[in-house]
């Protein structure tokens, strides 16, 4: 009995080397994914309450998926909060001249008896 060789064709190709799946599906996003689509289907067929738990589940797996940006956006928080009190406080000192402004033109125009 003779062993004859058999030569690849050029069309074979090395096996891909197999990924487990823990490295290749990160299920904490699939389920935050999936819990906010069913939270918006709810809500589109008008079950108000169950969608806005599922929208509170499905927000919660997301932020918990990604800590990092979480605690960067956390860190960050105190200054846009001081740039929003500082656009408050200049829109506050220009409806005020503009209510003061109002006046002197309401008693400039008022006629007088």
């Amino acid at each position: 009995m003779v062993v004859v060789p058999l030569s690849k064709t050029e069309f074979d190709s090395e096996p891909m080397p197999r990924i487990s799946g823990s490295e290749c599906t990160n299920w904490a996003r699939v389920a935050a994914g999936g819990t906010l689509l069913a939270s918006g289907l709810l809500l589109l067929t008008g079950r108000r309450r169950a969608g806005l738990a599922a929208a509170a589940a499905g927000t919660t797996l997301a932020l918990l998926d990604q800590k990092e940006a979480v605690s960067a956006f956390w860190r960050l928080l105190p200054g846009y909060i001081d740039n929003v009190q500082r656009t408050l406080d200049q829109v506050q000192t220009t409806v005020e001249d503009v209510a003061v402004k109002r006046e002197k033109l309401r008693q400039i125009l008022a006629p007088r008896d």
